[in-house]
């Protein structure tokens, strides 16, 4: 055989490009991507939409908090008396700053006052998305877990319920949700209780420090929370109250967690579910109707546990005055329908409503995008 027709047999079988030969690293690669990101879509919603809300209204928390902690004449008595003593940063304390440069403080200019905070003044805000998302994420996981007990032992398939257009809410799916939230609730109250102690101490520093009065050693413990970033704040928490000094109101923190969460999820869901059949949607579809629950949720939650939520307050700005070993007075008595209880509720509803609408809105609007875009094939 010549040469010729050797390399002409040789040339029989045709050559495949490489791409056609094996697949693409790099499509590869992405398509493992799309497929966490799918796998992940409630965590990656809850986060993304947590910095939204929170940034848009953490004054009225901070305002809610020193309404809670401190005798004001209303709202606005609060907003002036604050911004005259401690300008716009008063609002603000406890929440992140942007560095603009990597490892440098970052110094900023707010009512003619500067105020400086070190590298670590992201924790606060990763603090609260840690929180949310890992709430969300419980709250996902123990919802499917028990419509699936519910299913496997009462032939009932809840969330097939709620996903069929036209269906109002039942006793099994308010249940369900309201004991997934209740789950989530209970579990994160380990995780966000030495958060929000810190952010609750930022908020009121400089207001400890007028509380302490004379007593120099008081005013000396108050003062040392005063410009501090979340670590800094909790390092002198358990110098002076020891680790477990952390878990300040604990009990009280898990009462309001526990019972507020397993509200919030009841009232999201069937709200929304009303709202889509009241409007002829199919599920997830309506975006007022996510807006409407959003809101609603933050608002009747925060109604019911409120008085939780001040004996807590009260109780954690106490102790913060005090080292470890030194008595601390009580928390006070849980009283419903007491005024004394309800101080600052109005701000704080009308910050839940806002935050809430914003955040359900943005969770609802990422989460489906992620589905539309990222969704792997044979996924259900």
């Amino acid at each position: 055989m010549t040469a010729e027709a050797t390399r002409g047999h040789q040339d029989v079988p045709d050559r495949l490009p490489a791409s056609a030969a094996m697949p693409s690293q790099t499509g590869g690669r992405r398509d493992r991507a799309n497929s966490l990101v799918w796998r992940y879509r409630t965590e990656i919603a809850a986060s993304t939409s947590s910095v939204f809300s929170t940034l848009a209204a953490f004054p009225l928390d901070s305002v809610k908090t020193r309404m809670q902690t401190y005798q004001y004449r209303g709202f606005l008595d609060c907003v002036k008396r604050t911004y005259r003593t401690e300008h716009l940063a008063g609002f603000f304390r406890g929440k992140p700053l942007p560095s603009p440069s990597p490892g440098l403080p970052f110094t900023w200019q707010l009512g003619g006052v500067a105020a400086t905070r070190s590298p670590g003044v992201t924790a606060p805000m990763a603090s609260i998305t840690l929180v949310r998302t890992v709430s969300f994420s419980i709250y996902q996981r123990a919802k499917y877990a028990y419509s699936g007990w519910v299913k496997q032992n009462f032939g009932y398939d809840i969330i097939q319920h709620v996903n069929r257009p036209g269906t109002y809410p039942n006793l099994w799916s308010i249940a369900c949700f309201g004991a997934a939230g209740a789950t989530a609730g209970s579990a994160i109250t380990f995780l966000a209780c030495p958060f929000e102690l810190t952010k609750l101490s930022a908020q009121v520093s400089v207001l400890l420090a007028e509380r302490a009065g004379g007593c120099q050693k008081s005013r000396a413990v108050a003062s040392s929370y005063q410009n501090k970033g979340t670590l800094r704040t909790m390092a002198n928490i358990i110098k002076h109250r020891g680790v477990l000094g952390l878990y300040t109101g604990f009990r009280l923190h898990l009462l309001r967690d526990t019972l507020g969460t397993s509200i919030y999820f009841m009232v999201y869901e069937s709200g929304k579910q009303l709202g889509t059949t009241f409007a002829g949607d199919s599920p997830n579809s309506n975006k007022l109707a996510v807006v409407a629950a959003g809101g609603m949720c933050g608002l009747v939650s925060w109604a019911m546990i409120y008085p939780i939520d001040s004996a807590k307050s009260i109780y954690q700005r106490n102790s913060l005055l005090h080292s470890r070993g030194e008595k601390v007075d009580p928390a006070p008595k849980i009283e419903f329908f007491k005024r004394h209880m309800y101080r600052g509720l109005g701000v704080s509803m009308s910050r839940s409503c806002v935050v809430n609408a914003i955040f359900f809105s943005s969770f609802e609007f990422i989460k489906k995008r992620i589905k539309e875009d990222n969704k792997p094939k044979g996924a259900i």
